[in-house]
């Protein structure tokens, strides 16, 4: 069984652009509930299967698979929530740590987020100047909350 512990950070600045090179990424949701949630993605000739158990805290249960990219689209176009999860994610070597960056599209767009997965919840960071608020509590920020009310739609309410 694989545990999941991450933090979310917003994304300032522009400084982290140069770092890495992006990779396009297309996610959908076949469950968004509570207790749990199963996702498909998409990355060039690769997709996956994940199912993860609700947070507790920063830490939450990960299982991942990979399975055909055929059948990967066939779920994001014909049983996936909608809309659809797209984004760039640049991945970030720092400091002893990977940090993932995704640049939202859609109708996410203008949403920077920063994650770093950690081995254990007190892990210490050492944090890049483009880093900004913590939000790992905040579960608008949780990609699955995304596709129900996505960034675009916050200021509308």
């Amino acid at each position: 069984m694989a545990q999941e512990i991450e933090r979310k950070f917003l994304v300032v600045g522009n400084a982290w652009r140069n770092l890495a090179s992006a990779k396009h990424l297309c996610q959908g949701y076949l469950s968004t509930v509570k207790e749990r949630t199963v996702r498909i993605r998409v990355c060039d000739d690769k997709a996956w299967l994940t199912i993860k158990s609700t947070n507790r805290g920063i830490t939450r249960t990960e299982f991942e698979y990979s399975i055909p990219v055929a059948d990967a689209r066939h779920m994001l176009t014909h049983m996936a929530e909608q809309p659809i999860i797209e984004k760039y994610r640049y991945r970030i070597p720092l400091n002893g740590l990977i940090w993932e960056i995704d640049e939202f599209l859609g109708v996410n767009q203008g949403l920077i987020v920063a994650e770093v997965e950690l081995n254990h919840t007190d892990e210490h960071i050492i944090f890049p100047d483009w880093i900004g608020q913590e939000v790992s509590d905040d579960p608008r920020y949780y990609n699955n909350n995304l596709v129900r009310k996505p960034f675009t739609s916050w200021h509308k309410s």
